[in-house]
This record gives structure tokens, C-alpha cells and sequence, in this order.
């Protein structure tokens, strides 16, 4: 019995999670993707946790992998945060 409520709170509270972390993803559009210099450039909607206005923009990306799951012109959802001072895409998909 134990277990089975365990399981059931442990399943809510990821749902729930998962629910919140998908609050600060920001649809947008790939322009340009520079491997290189792991950079992405993106068309993007109102940031609410970095107070940012729709724009267009260069970001830097967490991890330069992430620059291989996208192409320009794809519509995209990403997560961006300030990271060394920097705005940077931590986390990057496919728009839903």
C-alpha cells in the first residue's frame, strides 16, 4: 500500500514538474545556426524570465550538440537563461 502511494506521489510530482519547466519554453524560429562559433540565431517571442521583447537575435548554446537537432527555417521551442553573463539556450526541440 505504501508503495503503490509512493509511486502515485512520485508520478504527480514529475507530471507537475515537467508542467512548470514547460512554462519557460519560448516558441521561435531558426535563422541561422553558426557551428563554429556555437551560436544559434533565432525569431523569437516575448522571454518572460529574462524580461525580453519578440526579437530576433544571436544566442549562445549550453551545449553545441544541440545546434545538430535544428536547421534554419524549423520552428522551434527553446529555454534560455543568463549563464556567465550571457544569454545562452540551455535547452532546444521541435515547436509542438
Amino acid at each position: 500500500m505504501f508503495r503503490t502511494l509512493l509511486s502515485i506521489a512520485l508520478a504527480v510530482f514529475f507530471t507537475v514538474g515537467t508542467a512548470w519547466a514547460d512554462g519557460d519554453m519560448v516558441k521561435g524560429e531558426v535563422v541561422k545556426i553558426d557551428k563554429s562559433a556555437g551560436k544559434i540565431t533565432l525569431k523569437h517571442g516575448p522571454i518572460k524570465k529574462l524580461d525580453m521583447d519578440s526579437m530576433t537575435m544571436v544566442f549562445r548554446v549550453a551545449d553545441p550538440a544541440m545546434l545538430d537537432k535544428v536547421k534554419a527555417g524549423e520552428k522551434i521551442e527553446f529555454e534560455a537563461d543568463r549563464v556567465n553573463g550571457a544569454i545562452t539556450v540551455t535547452k532546444i526541440g521541435k515547436a509542438h
